[in-house]
């Protein structure tokens, strides 16, 4: 849906709006012009209902304003004495056409003081509910929202059983482009294994200002953007692309940002030709070939001392061969030490020695995870050569990310020596939004843009900012499964990180003995 599409549906509310709301209007006492007018019919009908004035802006906030919606049409009806649950109902499954009803063939009287205090405990409830529902979905899409950490691709820095607080405005909040949705969930509805939303109608991609941009070595979650629905199929099994904002949230460190060259040699990064400087409390992690002296080894025990996240895997028995998999350079200073280690080497995929699995995924390049590159990370507003060798790096970025999803029709092919956009030879290209590089921490173990390529800034979700709990899923009683010094620390930041559980829980002491003590007395 474009801009002008979104208008035409704006104006077609509005019409539907005033030819079944006009005569209400004047027995409420204002001018049948009143509610022909957008936005101001909005704030004159919320003082009809006796609501306050601000909740118009609520009607623009999409998902929010799906429920908004039901409760006006029974505001309405109630206003002018329609109080019955069949009233009520009516309103539901005719989406708000029963107030034709109530303003052509009703003699309907206004009800100007009427008391908004729900008449049975049930309203009372839902009442509360709904207003839960819209404070949360406000504070899950524009504000905060809660994620889990479900891989080891950045262990050490996020472990698997983090729970977060992923911030929305550090970048920018994006306004959601599934305009009917179920609120507070992604793609499918927890139990009943179903879709949450339609794929009609896409809203424009809109982003709130934000006061930073994506930094180089930012953890980030974003939107996978290779992602499609696996669950829903039709008759002919195929699947469905899923809306941006609708794919699976994935969280990775932007090792490049728009306007960088980038390049993998030897598992080391290098980033204008300049090796990566990672913060402090990234910690890589790569996998080895370790052969020991044939006394054999205590795997769990190595595994807990020197922090080794995916374990120990035999090669060879009998020659005491095995593979370490995924360890920081601190703990494998530490390692080699062990007075069962014979040797102790980095496992690289050699230069030259290509995999099919890796970005641009077109058997015409000899890169692997380990050796790749080097390639340029686009920038909104640069201008790169389109050639045959440009050409499957670009290729999706034109085609799908600066086609398909921001509404223009494009597709890019090769004739002989020449490339054409749309049927028409071209020799460079533009670039429309900016683009990162994301990689796991864990660089072994880690399905990151070596496997799948570049993230566009449309589908930036946020910054993870919090650890608010930690659970540790190897762990066989409760307290030992809670990660106590992971409670309530930061994600960024340098040093290890700090522990603002005890604060937290002398402000939430504090906030009870307030409400007891004091407030009470009052």
């Amino acid at each position: 849906m474009s801009f002008f599409d979104l208008l035409l549906f704006i104006l077609f509310i509005q019409v539907l709006h005033f030819l079944g709301t006009w005569k209400l209007y004047q027995s409420a006492g204002r001018h049948w012009w009143e509610a022909a007018i957008p936005v101001y019919n909005a704030i004159v009908l919320f003082k009809i209902i006796n609501r306050p004035w601000w909740w118009v802006f609520l009607l623009f906030v999409p998902i929010v304003n799906l429920i908004m919606f039901p409760v006006i049409w029974i505001e309405t009806a109630r206003s002018f004495g329609k109080n019955k649950t069949t009233d009520t109902i009516l309103q539901i499954l005719t989406l708000g056409l029963y107030t034709y009803y109530i303003n052509y063939f009703t003699s309907h009287t206004y009800i100007e003081d009427r008391s908004l205090k729900a008449k049975s405990k049930s309203g009372d409830f839902v009442s509360a509910i709904l207003f839960a529902i819209v404070a949360a979905t406000i504070v899950h899409t524009y504000i905060m929202q809660p994620f889990t950490i479900p891989t080891s691709s950045l262990e050490k820095t996020l472990l698997v059983g983090d729970f977060l607080f992923v911030s929305k405005f550090h970048y920018g909040a994006r306004v959601p482009q599934t305009a009917i949705s179920f609120p507070m969930v992604h793609d499918t509805i927890p139990l009943a294994g179903v879709k949450s939303y339609t794929k009609a109608p896409q809203l424009p991609y809109m982003r709130l200002p934000g006061f930073q941009n994506v930094q180089r070595n930012d953890i980030v979650v974003f939107n996978w953007p290779v992602d499609t629905v696996r669950m829903f199929r039709d008759d002919s099994g195929k699947h469905y692309d899923k809306p941006i904002d609708k794919k699976s949230n994935y969280v990775k460190r932007a090792v490049g940002v728009a306007g960088d060259s980038l390049e993998i040699i030897d598992g080391k990064i290098l980033v204008n030709n300049t090796p990566l400087q990672l913060s402090e409390r990234a910690k890589p992690q790569y996998s080895y070939l370790v052969q020991g002296k044939g006394q054999g080894f205590n795997m769990r025990s190595l595994v807990e001392i020197y922090g080794i996240t995916d374990g120990l895997q035999w090669i060879d028995r009998e020659r005491d061969l095995y593979q370490v998999n995924a360890i920081t350079e601190d703990n494998l200073a530490k390692f080699k030490n062990h007075p069962n280690v014979k040797s102790v080497q980095r496992i690289i995929s050699p230069k030259g020695k290509a995999d099919s699995g890796i970005f641009p995924n077109n058997g015409k390049v000899d890169w692997n995870k380990d050796n790749f590159g080097p390639i340029y990370i686009p920038e909104s507003g640069r201008t790169v050569q389109l050639d045959l060798e440009s050409f499957s790096l670009y290729r999706r970025i034109i085609e799908v990310y600066e086609g398909e999803e921001m509404g223009i029709e494009q597709k890019l092919e090769v004739k002989g020596t020449q490339v054409y956009l749309n049927g028409k030879p071209v020799e460079e290209y533009t670039f429309k939004q900016d683009y990162y590089w994301m990689m796991g921490d864990n660089r072994h173990n880690s399905e990151d843009s070596r496997y799948w390529g570049y993230v566009p800034q449309n589908h930036v979700v946020g910054k993870p900012v919090f650890i608010w709990m930690s659970l540790d899923g190897n762990a066989s009683n409760l307290v030992d499964k809670i990660r106590w010094e992971r409670l309530f620390t930061t994600v960024g930041g340098e040093g290890k990180p700090t522990s603002y559980l005890v604060y937290f829980l002398i402000g939430i002491v504090l906030i009870i003995g307030y409400n007891y003590f004091i407030k009470k007395k009052k």
